[in-house]
């Protein structure tokens, strides 16, 4: 006769071992699954020109000679010098200012105070990496 008491016993080792075959089988191949999901990118025009991005490039010698694109100035005269080449030039130009390692913080300071005094305030100050 059958008791109703007892507690049957669950053997679950082959279910523990399927399992972890499993968990073996996919921790291999998820690796190597890709998933690709298809993009439909606008296609550009071929009439409309890139613009050209205006930069100004201010490189400042260990002379103390101030280079603004091609154009020679001298520390002394700088101020009046960059007013009088930005007056036709856009103040949202960008302008990059590069100096030599030898010159003081303060002759730096005295050409970008300068710039944004003529009105420009897209600056950066330019070093090697």
């Amino acid at each position: 006769m059958y008791d109703f008491n007892q507690k049957p016993e669950l053997n679950i080792t082959p279910l523990v071992d399927i399992m972890l075959v499993l968990l073996a089988i996919l921790m291999v191949t998820a690796p190597v699954i890709e998933f690709e999901e298809p993009i439909n990118l606008p296609k550009g025009s071929k009439t409309q020109q890139v613009e050209q991005i205006q930069k100004i490039d201010i490189y400042i010698t260990k002379n103390k000679v101030i280079n603004v694109n091609k154009n020679k100035y001298q520390y002394s005269n700088f101020p009046d010098s960059f007013v009088l080449f930005s007056k036709d030039k856009n103040k949202d130009t960008a302008i990059h200012i590069r100096a030599e390692k030898t010159l003081m913080y303060d002759d730096i300071i005295f050409v970008l105070k300068t710039v944004k005094e003529a009105g420009f305030y897209k600056i950066s100050l330019i070093t090697d990496g």
